[in-house]
């Protein structure tokens, strides 16, 4: 019997994905992943949060005869994915810590029937003897480790246990496995590849861009009016808060639920309990606001977020590019606002810095200048994310950052300002950093500055007319453009050779200001051309009761893109619902005549006959 060729292949793939998801068409590295599966031949990938990464497993494992085996490390997440397989008519389950001895026997006489398609495990549940030993009986057909980050040092949320799942190999050695993941530098790609003994694998690095996400960078001043500015734009929609400590949490969800917002706290200081219940109130969207430390976000498979706000600096750029990836899974535009202040970099620098561990805090402290530069950076901030992680932005702008929309505009005396901000570097004697520097260029009295006598410097107030914020921000401007550098344990500033030229002679220099204008709403309005939003929230109203009768979060049911497609088009057939997207033979046969209706309602309310 001959091998089927890939084009059969990809043919067979692409049915499957349309009979049981409703997805007519691959999106980026998608149809490449699966070939790889279905070939029994080990893999990496690497896609975007909201890439369709978990596509790049289930639809094989559905088109492939036998068990497919997912590595997944959060009982949540197991949850999320075997809950939404079902509601597509996918036979799927998981084994974990969780679940009643009845739940896990269930399972495994499905295995043993051979009716199960996914399988659901962690990482050190995976390796015990006994699971091993049942596996080897069982017809498997792959193994689909996700999140395979976790298992590099040098990766961003590293976990010990994913270790141990280099002894796969001895135990299932005829089974081709394969890594999935949404962050990694190409150091992390290679350690993946090592620690779990891939053999001749394709690495598949998908574009990292996400065009549909809004990125936002904005010095932190009055945060909590700042976040309402965006929450303002967002009313009734879904989003996270994510900040450094527990302390800021807890401080930040209290002052926004006074202010009338529902938010709820999650980080590690809660009980196994809370945060169970958290999450699941997040997912099943009777809290639409979390405020969390990085503890929240992992096991979050929500499609809907519409915004991710950082209240205080992530530690990488690897960190942010996951942590903002939770917005807007679904494809549709949402927004990512950053809030930073310098005083963010030295708190991660307490949390990382381990004397014990040089090499790893050398990287975090890279990793930490990397972002620190996303921050003070004016160039496109899509077009460093996706430089960072080893690609070039198509295009000379993206139109969907604040940079690329004008929303914060160039000085036309540039030059002028930088010499201003460098002369005085330079008369403080090199030996103060970014705070002192802005007080004397904005003529302060303070104590200190007196007793230096720095209020003689012929520098002193030279820009008290502009903001201190503003001031504070073209100095770390300047140290991205390397014209500055900071030096020492307390950070002083000192010229580069580049500044001293600069200094001394002028030359090309670009410094940024804020500006409050209508963008952000502009933008938003946008989001809603040719889509009647009230009929889409009053299919969000039947999706939630569909919701609520089956137990399930409500963007299992449908995706906000679903929904926002039935909107526009308005369908009156069930084969005009066949060809929205996210709308499967399953979804059609289960919830197509309540769509319809909901429609049809809709239609006679604004011409009535």
């Amino acid at each position: 019997m001959t091998e089927p060729t890939p084009e059969e292949l990809t043919i067979q793939l692409q049915e499957q994905m349309q009979k049981w998801w409703g997805y007519a068409e691959f999106r980026s590295l998608q149809a490449d992943s699966m070939l790889r599966v279905m070939q029994s031949k080990d893999s990496l990938t690497v896609l975007p949060t909201g890439g369709g990464k978990s596509l790049c497993y289930q639809v094989p494992a559905v088109a492939r005869a036998g068990l497919a085996v997912v590595v997944s490390p959060l009982i949540s997440l197991m949850k999320d994915q075997v809950d939404s397989l079902r509601s597509l008519g996918v036979i799927a389950g998981c084994i974990n810590s969780s679940q009643e001895y009845e739940e896990k026997r269930e399972v495994t006489q499905q295995i043993r029937s051979g009716r199960l398609k996914l399988l659901y495990i962690s990482p050190e549940r995976l390796v015990q003897p006994r699971t091993l030993e049942f596996l080897q009986q069982q017809q498997v057909s792959f193994v689909a480790v996700d999140e395979a980050h976790c298992i590099s040092q040098w990766g961003h949320q590293f976990r010990p246990e994913y270790r141990q799942l280099s002894t796969l190999r001895e135990h299932l050695p005829d089974i081709s496995v394969h890594a999935y993941t949404a962050t990694a530098t190409e150091q992390v790609r290679e350690d993946i590849v090592t620690q779990l003994g891939l053999r001749e694998a394709a690495i598949l690095v998908g574009p990292f861009d996400r065009p549909n996400l809004l990125y936002r960078v904005e010095r932190r001043a009055e945060a909590i009016e700042q976040i309402r500015s965006v929450l303002a734009r967002h009313r009734d929609e879904s989003g996270i808060i994510y900040c450094i400590s527990r302390k800021n949490v807890e401080a930040i969800s209290q002052k926004l639920n006074h202010l009338g917002h529902r938010t709820r706290p999650y980080h590690a200081g809660l009980s196994d309990e809370q945060r169970r219940q958290t999450q699941e109130d997040f997912a099943e969207e009777r809290v639409p606001i979390i405020v969390a430390t990085v503890a929240f976000g992992m096991g979050i498979d929500k499609s809907n977020v519409r915004f991710v706000i950082h209240a205080g600096m992530p530690g990488s750029l690897e960190n942010y590019q996951q942590e903002s990836g939770r917005a807007g899974r679904d494809g549709l535009d949402a927004e990512c606002t950053l809030l930073y202040s310098p005083g963010d970099a030295e708190t991660w620098r307490f949390l990382t810095q381990d004397p014990d561990y040089p090499e790893v805090s050398a990287a975090a402290e890279q990793s930490l200048r990397a972002m620190q530069r996303y921050c003070t950076a004016v160039r496109c901030r899509h077009a460093q994310l996706v430089e960072h992680f080893g690609q070039q932005l198509e295009g000379a702008e993206c139109s969907s950052c604040d940079i690329c929309l004008r929303e914060v505009e160039e000085l036309d005396d540039s030059v002028i300002v930088a010499q201003k901000i460098l002369s005085s570097v330079v008369r403080q004697g090199q030996r103060f950093g970014v705070a002192y520097t802005a007080q004397v260029l904005r003529g302060s009295g303070g104590k200190r500055i007196l007793e230096n006598r720095h209020h003689e410097l012929s520098t002193w107030g030279l820009l008290r007319q502009e903001p201190e914020t503003d001031v504070r921000n073209w100095i770390e401007q300047l140290i991205t453009q390397k014209m500055l550098r900071q030096t020492g344990e307390y950070r002083c500033l000192e010229l580069t050779q580049d500044g001293w030229q600069l200094l001394r002679e002028g030359g090309a220099v670009t410094l940024m200001r804020e500006r409050r204008q209508q963008a952000a709403e502009e933008h938003t309005t946008r989001q809603w051309d040719g889509i009647d939003r009230d009929l889409f929230n009053e299919l969000r109203g039947l999706r939630s009761r569909l919701a609520a009768q089956r137990n399930l979060p409500p963007y299992v049911i449908f995706s906000d893109a679903t929904l926002r497609a039935v909107a526009q088009q308005r369908p009156t057939t069930p084969e005009q619902l066949r060809g929205i997207t996210g709308i499967g033979e399953k979804k059609l046969e289960q919830f197509g005549a309540a769509l319809l209706y909901e429609v049809d309602r809709w239609n006679r309310q604004i011409r009535p006959d």
